[in-house]
């Protein structure tokens, strides 16, 4: 075993450890015998997914749920022991690996396990069994290994699934496609509601504890096209701001609550995100904290870098002592302040120092905003949203020195947020022509959430030149295929509201020559 294997099992060994309940081997086979209750329902009503693929090893995930909005989903309030099952055919054939999980009430009967010691580049079959109940069948994959000379990744890049603002038409096209793996960039569910742009309803109030929260993600997983894009692919995820609170920043609501109500608000909300998706067990939140910012390698072709905008980001400028919350402003001499950040300063050396030392070809910045400006140019002068990255600008200015660093190439921006398709070129001096290129962006439009009036559209593609592309009319996703030789973007994309039969086309494709950053429409 390498060093760097060696010192991937030691830290998945140390934060087991340290989750005591979770993942405790002595309760896990003191309970494994425990006897499935003869009168519980079906319990897989959510589905199965994957995430995380490394070269040995994957994340396996499903949550018991029998009546999925009853308390703790309609579980009895005991552990009861789950068997997974993972094989290299759908008949469970050939290569078969299975073992027990603990699923416990406390931690919502959810289940993640990681699977390792498989072989890289695999495609992988998984399904999980319960008494006589037996859940659907996954796919997923193993990611190549390190030293690998691969030729192709391809992902679908999506955000922005607002349940009650359409159907997810988008998730029931990438359940179809060919493709290694999803990157989801921000708002895996909503808090909100909004009775104008109503098609469907969630299931309650607007959350605030966790069995509110886990009621709201169980209402998601309950769409049927939802379920069949995680059954299909292996999922990497980072969050943005209404998987807790719209526009939250740090430990600051934009609501009134006091700190201590919101962290409170927070750590319930981030509980049910981790129990909901496929996440590593190191992952596991820890109070109001929890680390979603990671690392992943596809072979020697690329590198990803999924970021956390919102955990340790600075209060938005200008706004009221002690409350977040975005605002649009011209005038506010705290934009320039050099301290002000969006990802905290921890975060930004840790990007900075692995984009220097990758040696991989592509290197991908997964985010939940976009980076390219996006403010509006008025006789009064430039109007900004100080949630996004326009409000942080000197944060953003580190984050172009970072990826202008001589040498480094091949940089690709990957983000949501803003409920429209963008191509973008990324200048070290936002759009100064004089500036050169340091990187590309893409932006997918949201899975359903609404997007701005084409007036407001047209004056934002008026004031500013690096958006090569920007379209906010349509719904949808972004479907990314990187080579040796190049990068490419189609935007898939159907009308708003998307409706449950719609067919998503292709709004606009670019290309990424390969050594030179800057997009070309194709």
């Amino acid at each position: 075993m390498d060093r760097r294997n060696l010192l991937r099992k030691l830290s998945r060994q140390a934060a087991a450890a340290a989750l005591g309940s979770l993942f405790d081997a002595a309760t896990r086979a003191q309970t494994a015998a425990t006897r499935w209750p003869a009168n519980l329902d079906y319990p897989f009503t959510l589905g199965v997914a994957s995430g995380m693929p490394r070269p040995g090893a994957v994340l396996l995930w499903t949550r018991l749920a029998p009546r999925p909005h009853d308390p703790l989903g309609g579980m009895p309030g005991t552990p009861l022991a789950v068997r997974w099952e993972l094989a290299e055919d759908e008949r469970f054939a050939t290569g078969l690996r299975q073992g027990d999980f603990t699923a416990r009430p406390e931690h919502g009967h959810s289940v993640h396990v990681e699977v390792d010691g498989l072989a890289p580049g695999r495609t992988w079959y998984y399904r999980f069994i319960a008494g006589d109940a037996v859940s659907p069948i996954g796919r997923t994959r193993t990611a190549p290994a390190d030293d690998e000379p691969v030729q192709r990744l391809r992902i679908a890049l999506a955000s922005c699934q607002h349940y009650e603002q359409g159907w997810f038409a988008a998730h029931r096209e990438i359940a179809s496609r060919d493709i290694d793996l999803v990157l989801f960039v921000g708002d895996y569910i909503y808090e909100s509601s909004n009775a104008r742009y109503r098609v469907r309803a969630h299931e309650g109030p607007i959350p605030q504890t966790l069995a509110a929260y886990r009621a709201r993600h169980a209402t998601y997983k309950l769409d049927a096209d939802l379920r069949a894009a995680h059954a299909a692919h292996p999922w990497l995820l980072t969050w943005d701001d209404h998987e807790v609170e719209n526009d939250y920043a740090g430990e600051a609501s934009p609501s009134g609550l006091d700190r201590e109500g919101f962290l409170r608000r927070r750590a319930a909300a981030y509980k049910a995100y981790f129990e909901h998706l496929p996440l590593a067990p190191s992952m596991a939140p820890q109070g109001a904290a929890m680390r979603i910012h990671q690392q992943h390698r596809w072979g020697r072709l690329a590198e990803l870098w999924t970021l956390d905008n919102r955990q340790y980001r600075s209060v938005q400028a200008c706004s009221p002592p002690g409350q977040g919350g975005g605002r649009v402003l011209s005038d506010c001499d705290s934009l320039g302040d050099a301290s002000r950040t969006m990802l905290g300063a921890a975060q930004e050396r840790w990007l900075a120092q692995g984009l220097v030392s990758s040696t991989r070809q592509w290197k991908l910045i997964g985010q939940s905003s976009q980076i390219a400006p996006g403010g509006i140019d008025l006789p009064t002068g430039r109007r900004v949203h100080t949630d996004g990255w326009d409000g942080y600008p000197r944060s953003r200015e580190r984050l172009l020195d970072a990826v202008a660093t001589p040498g480094l190439r091949d940089v690709l921006c990957l983000g949501g947020d803003v409920h429209r398709h963008v191509a973008a070129n990324l200048r070290l001096r936002p759009d100064d022509p004089r500036s050169p290129v340091v990187a590309t962006e893409f932006v997918g439009s949201s899975v359903t959430s609404r997007g701005l009036s084409e007036a407001v559209m047209a004056a934002i593609r008026a004031s500013n030149p690096d958006l090569v592309h920007a379209r906010s009319d349509e719904r949808g996703y972004a479907l990314i295929e990187l080579t040796p030789g190049g990068a490419s973007c189609d935007f898939r994309a159907t009308p708003f509201p998307a409706q449950a039969d719609a067919r998503l086309h292709s709004q606009a494709r670019f290309q990424v020559e390969a050594g030179r950053a800057g997009v070309v429409r194709d």
